[in-house]
């Protein structure tokens, strides 16, 4: 159980580091939301995707396959300047490549009308790729603090950017008190919505300084050797990442393209609510992926990664009951503009459907540890397809919901094809019954507080007690050992 305190200890400061500055960002809706209206917030989403997309290109799934052969390579520095100096390489024909085709891109993304935004992309593209090894290097060697706080200050300087540029400067303007020229001209010249993009590319300029001095601990040699032995890994790690985008994405895509700007925004709003998911999935693989990895030759650990399931699928029940219970509350604190409401409707499906995902995440790691990640790949390219079937089927039918079931459908399959083949390759003695029955309850509260009791914050939160209760009745000796110091 020590071990598994010990996981808990660095999932909470990695928690630190990825919930608490993403939460602070999913405060900043309000601001998006207050200043935007629902076409222009659409255009951030947009920008998103195709971030999201060419990340998963330019990093090819190395992160992963570096915490696999940190811990299996003798020589740590060769390992960290090889993959550091491959992603310096990448980064160099990037540039060139959307240097040289600047205008085709310009099409491709829709960004004719603001070519600064083309920049800005290849700008905070380039400074989280080569941001990527140094970071994976302190999660690696166990330096959680330090991680958590470059991650704060990134979050910080975005934060205050935003504000500046969305909030103080506008409001500054109005009130017709004075600023100076350069300020006023400036700010005049660009688009509101691409002050959230400047203040991405400031936050990333700031981590990637503060990280050089990590770099600087290395001597730049690079083992072609080792460089294909990782890619031999990682590459269907990135295969499965670009599925993972689609999943993720294309239901704005299509939603943009088929219904249109005002649908979207609405829809990527709302379904930033489901960002509390998000952020304790996120927290909960920070800690999980490098323990894993570390923990696997002892002889408890196949007994280790089932508990580790059965406290992951207790705190995510928990936490998908809270988010729908409290929703209409959640709601009026960050996204105040009704004009955003109608999509409420999506949030409990893309809340399950994300708590399938991070079932599905803890699963991956028979597949990782055996060295067979084909199969994500596979399972994340069927789950494509099922999102790319269901959107396009669906949405001309039922609108914006479409998507939300689109996700549910394609993370449920992920989760329970990868749990019966992984039973052949690594088999782990989950307890399916008891995660099936708080997962089967917490559903079924959820839809009794949605469905019947919207905005009855007794009769809810009482659901919610009963839910936590139950758990704590069910596993009060394991929080008996936990809790004990």
């Amino acid at each position: 159980m020590s071990t598994i305190k010990r996981f808990f200890k660095d999932t909470i400061i990695y928690g630190i580091a990825a919930v608490l500055p993403r939460v602070i960002s999913f405060l900043l809706v309000r601001v998006h939301t207050n200043a935007l209206p629902p076409d222009n917030f659409s255009e951030t989403t947009y920008f998103y995707i195709w971030t999201a997309l060419f990340a998963i290109l330019l990093t090819f799934g190395l992160e992963t396959a570096f915490f696999r052969f940190y811990n299996k390579e003798e020589k740590k520095d060769t390992l960290v300047s090889t993959a550091f100096i491959t992603m310096l390489f990448t980064i160099a024909f990037f540039i060139v490549i959307l240097t040289v085709f600047f205008d085709s891109f310009l099409h491709l993304f829709d960004f004719e009308k603001n070519p600064l935004r083309l920049k800005l992309f290849i700008g905070i593209l380039t400074l989280d790729t080569i941001a990527m090894v140094p970071f994976a290097y302190l999660r690696a060697s166990n330096r959680p603090i330090k991680y958590a706080v470059i991650k704060l200050i990134n979050v910080g300087v975005i934060v205050t950017i935003t504000l500046l540029g969305l909030k103080y400067i506008p409001e500054y303007i109005e009130q017709g008190k004075t600023l100076p020229k350069l300020i006023i001209n400036n700010y005049t010249k660009t688009p509101k919505v691409n002050y959230i993009f400047i203040a991405n590319i400031f936050g990333s300029a700031i981590s990637f300084l503060l990280l050089i001095p990590f770099l600087m601990k290395f001597k730049l040699q690079f083992d072609l050797k080792l460089l294909k032995k990782m890619l031999r890994y990682s590459w269907p790690i990135a295969v499965a990442g670009i599925a993972y985008v689609i999943n993720e994405n294309l239901d704005k895509y299509l939603l943009k393209n088929m219904i249109g700007n005002h649908e979207m925004g609405i829809y990527a709003a709302c379904y930033k609510l489901a960002i509390f998911m998000n952020l304790y999935i996120m927290a909960f693989r920070l800690g999980a992926e490098p323990f894993f990895f570390n923990h696997a030759n002892k002889k408890n650990a196949k007994e280790t990664y089932a508990k580790i399931m059965n406290y992951f699928v207790i705190i995510g029940a928990l936490v998908f009951v809270g988010i729908v219970v409290y929703i209409d509350i959640l709601k009026e604190l960050f996204i105040p503009n009704q004009a955003y409401w109608d999509a409420l409707i999506i949030v409990p499906i893309v809340l399950l459907a994300n708590l399938f995902l991070g079932i599905y995440h803890n699963l991956a790691i028979w597949y990782k540890l055996t060295d067979r990640t084909r199969y994500g790949m596979y399972f994340s390219i069927f789950g494509a397809l099922i999102t790319i079937v269901l959107n396009l089927w669906l949405i001309p039918k039922i609108g914006i919901i479409a998507s939300a079931w689109a996700t549910l459908a394609a993370y449920l399959f992920m989760t329970i094809v990868s749990y019966f083949i992984g039973k052949k390759y690594y088999p782990i003695q989950y307890n399916l019954q008891k995660m099936g029955i708080y997962l089967v309850v917490s559903i079924v509260i959820s839809s009794i507080s949605f469905l019947m009791f919207r905005g009855d914050f007794w009769i809810s939160t009482l659901l919610l007690l009963i839910f936590a209760v139950i758990i704590i009745l069910n596993e009060k000796e394991d929080l008996k050992i936990l809790l004990k110091k």
